[in-house]
């Protein structure tokens, strides 16, 4: 059993570290390598892509809902909870380029709590101070129940009401609140959790997307998916290089952040228009035709799958 485990490991370590330089360095050719019957030195697409999509979720969701700042519990509390609270403000009006009132609307919003662990504080930043809260759209009040929030609905018009998903939600959120449990974190916890769901109903529609636009090559469908799984593993692989290298990066650096993620944007897209010429062998404008039409249909896709797995979310969600 020693010997098994220790040559399976080194196997596919081989395996995933000979993969990786066709993968990044020569686009297409590792799915022209695979379809030709090339695959013993290379990993298995479906096993390759499950172990890079929960790396990349894992980072990609880190604290999305909470940032959180470490300093030595000897700094005065008050004094590093406002310098955190202006810090923080700044972010968000460089991200997003607000205004001087919506920054300081957005200032007057937050709640900066500092939280003792380990002999250091935490300091929570809780972006939903206020009478209302918004869980997915509806908006929840903090100190009401679902019959209050049914009369509101009723002194609207019809067009004006929530819908039934919406209701859902509202009931679901009263629900939780009465049982002293935060609506919007469990919904947000929930969506993460079912999120990498989003891409397993993506990957056969992409292919079928690319089945249909590529239909004069002839290819079986489930070549179609070994290039949708091999540039969807390019893609998570990059973009954790980019999330890592942004978390190594000052908090002030905020520009090199932005360059570097239109840099990301840019390599994305040379990346997938090369290996559709490589995969389906197309000159360079009609490449670039197909990438337009394909990139529009993806979308749609993308859309209509993270609102199966929203609605999911919202009915399963306890």
């Amino acid at each position: 059993m020693l010997n098994h485990a220790i040559s399976d490991y080194f196997h596919f370590d081989y395996q995933f570290f000979h993969t990786l330089r066709p993968l990044f360095l020569k686009p297409g050719h590792l799915t022209n390598e695979y379809n030709s019957g090339h695959r013993a030195q290379y990993l298995h697409p479906v096993k390759m892509y499950i172990f890079i999509s929960l790396l990349f979720f894992v980072l990609a969701f880190r604290g999305n809902h909470q940032v959180i700042k470490e300093v030595k519990e000897t700094t005065t509390t008050q004094r590093v909870a406002d310098s955190v609270k202006r810090a923080t403000v700044d972010s968000i009006g460089k991200k997003q380029h607000l205004t001087a009132e919506q920054k300081k609307a957005i200032a007057d919003k937050l709640k900066v709590t500092p939280v003792s662990e380990n002999g250091k504080i935490k300091y929570n930043i809780d972006y939903n101070v206020g009478d209302q809260i918004d869980v997915l759209g509806v908006k929840i009040d903090r100190n009401g129940t679902y019959e209050d929030y049914l009369k509101k609905q009723e002194k609207h018009s019809p067009a004006q009401r929530d819908n039934v998903i919406q209701r859902y939600i509202a009931h679901k959120s009263y629900d939780w609140a009465g049982q002293g449990k935060d609506a919007q974190k469990m919904f947000i916890e929930a969506l993460q959790h079912n999120s990498p769901k989003v891409m397993f109903l993506i990957l056969p529609l992409f292919a079928l997307i690319l089945k249909i636009a590529f239909s004069k090559n002839r290819k079986f469908y489930v070549e179609h998916i070994i290039y949708a799984i091999h540039l969807h593993c390019f893609i998570f692989l990059f973009l954790i290089a980019v999330i890592i290298i942004n978390m190594l990066l000052p908090h002030s650096w905020h520009s090199v952040s932005d360059w570097l993620q239109l840099l990301a944007t840019l390599v994305v897209i040379w990346y997938i228009y090369r290996s559709l010429r490589v995969v389906y062998n197309r000159s360079r404008w009609r490449t670039v035709s197909k990438m337009l039409g394909i990139s529009l249909m993806y979308m749609l896709v993308f859309s209509l799958s993270f609102f199966v797995i929203l609605i999911i979310t919202a009915v399963t969600t306890v």
